[in-house]
């Protein structure tokens, strides 16, 4: 990120902006600021000029103090993970000034709280949902590696992916059609079935995995001991490397056609989206340090933090890109320590997380975008 444009950014108010669309001229209340592959447009809030044409206005936000927000059942009911004072204290001495941590279906207007999973001397959380909605990815932990649960929301009974023929689950994601996938401490990867089947993969049955992702008869791996990302096509058990160097995490688009890619270069971190086969790489972000990556529901939005350096400071913040327009803006300043972000169905509520050294924050902002770009 060059000086001028980090500059610029820090300047930028963390609530109310407007994002508006590319043109190709600086118009009214803002200023469009062009790279190779990417525009991001910065708006002056103290001009007192509309800004022309805008693609996305952003509206309130409302915080969630001692919350960690995972995934939105629908426009109003998220899942959360936050300190449950019923219980009592951690037992371990590291943790004694701790309590548990128990999961909850939260409603955002009325702040009601229904448990859905409670549990004496355990934190649980890093939850994801499926993509139905009716089942959830869960971990158990204290200290050391968690330990991965499905949850059935429905009876709200779970199962372990523990035991044979993979020992333990060393990571745990839904792939597109509703199965799990992850990395096994037994080495290589398994699959599950919501209803609690366990497998090996066969095909992948060996060394340490990192990334393991499947999306229809592909599946998108590395490992510690090359972190070139590779693609295994099940049907002709064919495996090839994509080019795409060394790769820290895969998210891919909603409709399964593209992805988002976290790639390492030295000290820099670049956030690229491109076709499942790698082709037409296009990177949107770049920095010291990126996280809290995720799609809107269309595929308009991508959501990411991003730390950069601007003369030996750290300019930090949560972004919004809009691959409508091809621009992106900080809508959040000095957000430090993200680990999560996740949209609304309808894709006009953001919601983040951040570790504030103590406990889980949340935020969720109300976005609004327009149908021109």
């Amino acid at each position: 990120m060059n000086r001028k444009k980090a500059a610029i950014m820090a300047c930028v108010p963390a609530l109310l902006l407007t994002i508006t669309a590319c043109s190709g001229d600086n118009g009214g209340s803002r200023e469009i600021i062009r790279e190779p592959g990417r525009t991001i447009t910065v708006i002056d809030n103290e001009s007192k000029e509309p800004a022309a044409e805008p693609a996305i206005t952003l509206g309130d936000i409302k915080q969630y103090e001692k919350v960690e927000i995972f995934g939105w059942l629908d426009e109003d009911s998220v899942i959360v993970s936050k300190e449950n004072k019923a219980l009592a204290k951690m037992k371990l001495e590291e943790l004694a000034d701790s309590y548990p941590r128990s999961l909850y279906r939260f409603n955002l207007k009325t702040g009601e709280l229904v448990p859905l999973k409670e549990q004496e001397n355990v934190f649980l959380g890093g939850a994801s949902l499926s993509p139905d909605k009716k089942h959830l990815i869960y971990q158990e932990y204290t200290l050391g590696d968690p330990a991965y649960y499905v949850m059935n929301l429905a009876t709200l009974k779970s199962f372990g992916l523990a035991g044979e023929p993979i020992g333990g689950a060393m990571s745990a994601q839904w792939a597109d059609d509703g199965s799990i996938i992850g990395a096994s401490y037994a080495g290589g990867a398994y699959m599950a079935t919501a209803s609690g089947a366990i497998a090996a993969l066969d095909e992948l049955n060996e060394g340490a995995l990192i990334i393991v992702t499947k999306l229809g008869s592909s599946v998108l791996y590395n490992s510690n001991a090359d972190e070139a990302l590779k693609v295994l096509d099940l049907d002709t058990k064919e495996t090839r490397d994509l080019g795409l160097g060394s790769v820290g995490s895969v998210i891919p688009s909603p409709d399964g056609k593209q992805l988002l890619l976290k790639q390492y270069e030295g000290s820099r971190v670049k956030l690229v989206l491109c076709d499942l086969d790698g082709g037409n790489a296009k990177t949107i972000a770049e920095g010291a340090e990126l996280g809290a990556i995720s799609w809107s529901a269309d595929q308009r939005m991508i959501a990411y933090s991003m730390q950069t350096e601007v003369s030996g400071a750290a300019v930090k913040g949560l972004y919004i890109h809009d691959l409508l327009s091809d621009e992106a803006t900080r809508i959040a300043a000095d957000v430090e320590n993200a680990v999560g972000s996740s949209w609304s169905p309808s894709g006009n509520k953001l919601s983040y997380s951040v570790w504030n050294g103590s406990s889980y924050d949340s935020s969720v902002v109300e976005i609004h975008p327009s149908l021109q770009p």
